[in-house]
């Protein structure tokens, strides 16, 4: 029976341990808790002002304002479409009557156009900030000018009079062809114009039906092998060629090889000297960065071949036009392709290129974190002991004045009893302690008795 009263105190004990332990537990529990709330703020705030940083994700579809279904324009836009296919990209074609309503549908926000080809020289822009950004020069789109006449034409003033077709209203080819015959005082007398573009004024002129016929077109566009080969048909040869790109920033001379475009047949029979455009990929200025990589890579796919007129290479280029040169455009031509571009498909690549803008910032923020978190955290727990050390610190000042020692007596045990039931984890009891031996020196030195400072235990291990 007298083993009964020791077993329930060695089990009240054992719950009191348990209960302090829990605790202490708590303790460290709600102060970890508090740091790591503080740690996910600042880093929360840090990810929030790094993502107003980041542009938002590249849409996986726009739109191109190409030509007439039957021109270069649109046969290299549908290629585009082809290659930004395989990188889930899809490419909406919407054809057009050229590069004058090509510009046009640029220039409205509303519309809902992202990018056009377009011919240089068929507008000059003066505005501090234009609604378009060259992406670059695509290749040389000559200015054909086939006539029928007894006697060669090497001048464009010779054509005055004459029945011209110069292409339909809003084409570049008509633009061009204006201001190349007032340029050279061939609108005098009048300019006799008709709206006949591609396929149609090349019958015309077949027939006799108009005395010239002017495009802008690749060198094997059907029109200008039909017309190279027609009888009774002339090419101009111009005289003036480089006077003409001397005078026009926008126009190049070209020169067409003898042969060039058929050996056997011997056609050209001469080399003709010519002047060309070039023509560009324009994109609005909201257009996304992403975009224009991987719209460029394709474009280089599609254009970096040696031509007629150019060697492999040289296009697609960074060529002034009558727009200013996108700064990722300028990029492009200077490094390449993004390095995760590379290697990884654009979506992939574009995604972990994202991701990182927003990491590194966070890691300069997260890595001093992973250094004041602990400090912190030792911090918090320490302040619910040392706030006793001041209320001792203000008792030993009130010990100096006048007062009764009981009400002195009082306080300290008041004192003693907070640090008594102050909880703090097992790995501060040491400091418990220390403060508890300092209260008993106190109490010496009030009562006129004597107390041996107690050594700090050592740190007990965590349970």
């Amino acid at each position: 029976m007298t083993k009964a009263p020791s077993i329930l105190k060695r089990v009240a004990r054992l719950l009191r341990r348990r209960r302090d332990d829990a605790d202490s537990t708590n303790v460290s529990v709600r102060e970890l808790a508090f740091v790591i709330l503080i740690a996910i703020l600042v880093v929360g705030s840090a990810f929030m002002i790094a993502y107003h940083f980041v542009r938002p994700a590249p849409p996986n579809h726009f739109v191109i304002s190409t030509g007439n279904e039957s021109g270069a324009y649109h046969l290299f836009a549908q290629r585009y479409k082809e290659l930004l296919a395989h990188e889930k990209i899809d490419v909406e074609l919407r054809t057009s009557s050229g590069s004058v309503e090509n510009l046009k549908r640029l220039s409205d926000p509303e519309g809902g156009y992202d990018v056009a080809l377009i011919q240089s020289g068929i507008t000059t822009v003066n505005e501090e900030n234009p609604p378009a950004r060259s992406l670059g020069a695509l290749y040389y789109e000559p200015l054909w000018v086939f006539y029928r006449a007894p006697v060669e034409f090497t001048r464009l003033t010779q054509l005055a009079g004459k029945r011209i077709a110069a292409g339909p209203e809003g084409s570049g080819t008509r633009v061009l062809a204006v201001n190349m015959l007032k340029a050279t005082g061939a609108d005098k007398p009048a300019l006799k114009l008709l709206p006949l573009g591609g396929m149609a004024a090349a019958e015309a002129l077949i027939n006799g039906d108009i005395d010239t016929a002017i495009f802008v077109a690749a060198p094997d566009a059907p029109i200008v092998q039909r017309l190279l080969k027609a009888p009774g048909v002339r090419l101009m040869n111009m005289a003036h060629a480089d006077a003409l790109a001397q005078r026009y920033g926008y126009l190049s001379a070209v020169t067409l090889l003898r042969g060039t475009v058929d050996l056997a047949a011997d056609i050209p029979p001469a080399n003709v000297k010519m002047v060309a455009v070039t023509a560009h990929l324009v994109a609005r200025d909201d257009f996304h960065p992403a975009l224009v990589s991987v719209l460029l890579q394709a474009a280089t796919k599609v254009h970096n071949g040696a031509g007629i007129f150019h060697k492999a290479g040289e296009f697609p280029a960074a060529r002034a036009g009558d727009f200013p040169i996108s700064e990722d455009a300028v990029r492009y031509y200077k490094s390449g392709p993004p390095f995760l571009q590379r290697y990884m498909p654009f979506w992939v690549a574009n995604l972990i290129e994202r991701l990182l803008v927003l990491l590194v910032p966070l890691i300069a923020v997260l890595i001093p974190m992973m250094r004041i978190m602990p400090a912190l955290y030792d911090w918090r727990i320490k302040r619910r002991i040392f706030r006793w050390y001041r209320e001792l610190k203000e008792f030993e000042v009130s010990v100096n004045k006048a007062g009764d020692p009981a009400n002195l007596l009082a306080r300290l045990d008041e004192i003693e009893k907070g640090v008594a039931q102050t909880k703090v984890p097992l790995t501060y009891w040491d400091y418990i302690y220390t403060l508890r031996g300092h209260i008993d020196l106190v109490r010496a030195h009030l009562t006129g008795g004597h107390v041996t400072a107690i050594t700090p235990l050592p740190t007990p291990p965590e349970r």
